[in-house]
């Protein structure tokens, strides 16, 4: 094991210098909840991600109920003066509840990621490799960076990858597929995956005409958009991909009517 700590101590009585607080109510008060919540960082692969992390959570026994939310402020991080990102993205948030059942639910998930892809969708500064200062600000790196040629040939390649892999896995033909409920990056990607998926148009769910890339959200909003049409035993594929580059799938049958 190895553990670091910076030198700098910030104390409470210097924080109490800063805000309206004291020590006795940051010692009180501070680190009290009746839950656990996390954040789960895998860019539009973000819901994917904590989905599968719920669902194991929820076969150990550990958990009887978890909420799982895919939301993303994107037009903090869009430049507005460049025509190939912004416009495309857009803010949302999006819900799920996952319990235990017996008859419905995750079956199977796949989740991947290449750091190769980084350079062709990424933020250049902000983090910690590159903390903002005036001269990034300056320089305007805080925005959204997408090569869109390569983020298109990866993006169908790995969500028709997953998807595929899913069903060979649990042996569904195409038309076992009630849905495909897709990350909505560009509707072109979109058909091309369900295309390689050879799924009608009919089993794919599209929002992004509604609410453009909302990233982590889109497949949580996919799911509360069509929630009316949705039945009892459905069976779903979910596929996204993202910066980094991140990828997952997630192979489930819907638990109620719509």
């Amino acid at each position: 094991m190895f553990g670091y700590l910076p030198p700098d101590l910030l104390t409470n009585a210097e924080l109490a210098k800063i805000v309206d607080t004291s020590d006795e109510w940051i010692c009180e008060m501070v680190g009290i909840r009746n839950i656990g919540s996390f954040d789960v960082q895998a860019a539009c692969s973000g819901f994917v991600y904590a989905l599968t992390i719920a669902a194991q959570f929820i076969e150990t026994g550990a958990f009887d109920k978890i909420v799982v939310v895919g939301a993303d402020k994107m037009s903090a991080i869009i430049d507005y003066t460049d025509r190939a990102t912004c416009v495309l993205f857009g803010d949302g948030a999006g819900a799920i509840l996952v319990e235990p059942n017996k008859k419905y639910g995750i079956v199977d998930a796949l989740i991947r990621a290449d750091g190769a892809g980084m350079p062709h969708l990424h933020q250049k500064a902000g983090g910690s490799r590159m903390p903002p200062t005036a001269e990034t600000v300056a320089k305007r790196l805080h925005y959204v960076h997408q090569e869109g040629a390569a983020v298109y040939k990866f993006a169908i390649a790995r969500m028709a990858e997953v998807a595929t892999e899913l069903m060979q896995r649990n042996r569904l033909s195409p038309t076992d597929v009630d849905w495909l409920v897709p990350h909505q990056a560009n509707k072109r990607i979109i058909e091309a995956t369900a295309e390689r998926m050879k799924l009608d148009p009919k089993q794919v769910m599209i929002t992004i005409h509604k609410y453009g890339n909302t990233t982590a959200a889109t497949i949580p909003l996919c799911l509360w958009d069509y929630e009316s049409k949705l039945k009892a035993g459905d069976r779903m594929i979910l596929a996204a991909f993202g910066g980094g580059f991140t990828w997952g799938g997630v192979y489930m049958t819907w638990a109620y009517d719509g």
